[in-house]
């Protein structure tokens, strides 16, 4: 998207940034604003949580891990005080039960870390009529299986005994593929 480019944000220009990633933050906030969104900035949950609730935005870009606990409570409110509100959930640890649980508490779409500010201008601002293109580099066999065992884990709640008995594999090789890195 150009710079020049006008955008359609509407009557409504407030926007709230929640992350807990400062550097990230600041830099968010100044692109946003050259965009022509009001910025708010909060660092965690609970003031993320207490700006939706006093001055609800018309668009919010939220993290999904914060220090204080988890980015959907803040969905979770902007969405009760202003049900027309267009939320993302931003985070560095996608999978697609969190994906699904964002999606279903009422955000508007769903991006992974690194998202540039464009990809959260487009994400914030799509009517959502349009198709997203198919992906240049789909998913690995590898990954496919992670994401699944992620699924479960949280419909576990978090539990690994049960989630290793559902799985069908040992308890102790659970933990190894949870402690790893969620491959490419």
């Amino acid at each position: 998207m150009a710079q020049d480019e006008a955008l359609d944000i509407g009557q409504d220009k407030s926007l709230l940034l929640v992350d807990d990633d400062e550097p990230f933050l600041k830099r968010l906030v100044k692109a946003m604003e050259k965009r022509g969104f009001e910025v708010e900035m909060a660092g965690s949950v609970a003031a993320g949580r207490a700006i939706a609730t006093a001055r609800p935005p018309a668009y919010a870009v939220v993290d999904l891990r914060l220090e204080d606990g988890n980015g959907l409570d803040v969905v979770e409110v902007i969405r009760n005080r202003r049900p027309d509100a267009r939320v993302i959930v931003l985070t560095g640890y996608g999978a697609i039960a969190t994906a699904v649980a964002a999606v279903k508490i009422g955000a508007v779409d769903y991006l992974s870390k690194p998202a540039d500010a464009d990809d959260i201008t487009n994400a914030l601002l799509s009517n959502g009529s349009d198709l997203p293109p198919p992906p240049e580099n789909p998913m690995s066999a590898d990954r496919v299986r992670w994401e699944h065992i992620q699924r479960v884990y949280e419909l576990c709640e978090r539990n690994v005994s049960e989630t290793a008995r559902r799985l069908g594999m040992h308890r102790r090789t659970l933990q190894r593929i949870l402690a790893k890195r969620s491959p490419k």
